[in-house]
């Protein structure tokens, strides 16, 4: 991926991922698939842990397919995350998921 690449590619995941309401998550793969390059999920990944607006862009609200946090989330680790979501109202399950049926941001979900 080249430089200009990449920085499209970044780009649209900020975007999409700043759509996604408070108290709601998507996953990497989820916003992937929204932007068109379902593929590329573990990007979405990268893109995320160098967010240059993280007060603008909620990369809290994106967790892995089976609801885990991100164990390297960028921006006070996994407890940030959680008590981020928490914040929100998101659900977690007794084996510290999010609770996906409940949580998940329907968008591009068939």
């Amino acid at each position: 991926m080249g430089e200009t690449d990449r920085e499209g590619f970044f780009s649209r995941v900020y975007e999409t991922v700043e759509q996604v309401p408070a108290g709601m998550v998507a996953t990497y793969g989820q916003i992937a698939h929204l932007i068109g390059e379902p593929r590329k999920a573990r990007f979405v990944g990268f893109a995320l842990h160098v967010n240059p607006r993280p007060g603008e862009v909620p990369c809290h609200r994106v967790v892995f397919a089976d609801g885990r946090l991100a164990p390297g989330f960028a921006f006070g680790g996994e407890d940030a995350q959680r008590e981020l979501l928490e914040g929100e109202g998101v659900r977690f399950l007794d084996d510290g998921r999010v609770d996906l049926p409940t949580s998940q941001w329907p968008a591009g979900l068939a």
